[in-house]
């Protein structure tokens, strides 16, 4: 008997904010099992220090995904940041990453701070992941929404200061899955997100092309980075 062997399909988009240039970066790695790694970096802050610094963290996190599980590939990425450099300035992000085998149902997904990982389940768009923010805990222990959202800018971890206490983990069993940096599930409603993919769902490269496109200004005139990893097996 023989058995055939499913393709990971992905699609990769990052577009630059209104501030500076792009702290994103995301990065896809195919092993020659085809098991895919892949990571979704969001730096902390603006400037060319960053922003050199992110693309190198998703390259390692997706890398080290793949072979070793999202735990170790953030793990890893996280000690290229942990010591703060001679200036003191050294780059910290928050970060998503998963792996995800041909023949397996279950997606591991591993993240921390507010990046996030969605699941199209067939029918609707489901978070698996919680933001590692002040907001987020404030919100889950009943505090007001008004008082709350004045805290989602207050990160309780970051990838600098990552452990394996603090890298949380899920297992998605749905086929088609969504990293995002807060600067498109926090400048894209949800309905937003969820017409997107049921438009797009089978096309993983022009769903992620869309999900950043849609990030829009706020009442300032803002605009975050915007990036996103779509794994469809």
């Amino acid at each position: 008997m023989t058995t055939s062997i499913q393709k990971i399909t992905t699609g990769i988009a990052t577009r630059e904010g209104t501030a500076e240039d792009n702290a994103d970066a995301a990065k896809v790695y195919v092993l020659a099992d085809g098991t895919v790694g892949a990571a979704v970096i969001d730096g902390i802050g603006h400037g060319p220090h960053t922003s050199r610094t992110a693309p190198l963290l998703a390259e390692v996190a997706a890398r080290i995904s793949a072979r070793r599980g999202p735990l170790a590939g953030l793990l890893t990425a996280a000690e290229l940041i942990a010591d703060p450099g001679a200036d003191g300035e050294e780059a910290d992000a928050v970060a998503v990453a998963a792996r995800a085998y041909p023949d397996d149902d279950v997606m591991v997904v591993n993240w921390t701070g507010d990046a996030r990982a969605y699941g199209w389940t067939g029918e609707h768009l489901e978070l698996y992941t919680d933001d590692h923010t002040v907001g987020a805990q404030l919100r889950a222990n009943g505090v007001a929404l008004e008082i709350a959202r004045e805290h989602d800018n207050w990160l309780k971890t970051s990838l600098a200061r990552a452990t394996v206490g603090t890298v949380y983990a899920a297992g998605i069993r749905d086929r088609l899955v969504i990293l995002t940096s807060d600067g498109v599930h926090d400048q894209v409603t949800a309905d937003a997100m969820e017409a997107l993919v049921r438009e797009h769902a089978d096309d993983p490269q022009a769903l992620a092309d869309a999900l950043v496109a849609a990030a829009e200004v706020d009442g300032d005139g803002y605009r975050d980075d915007a990036t996103v990893v779509v794994l469809k097996v």
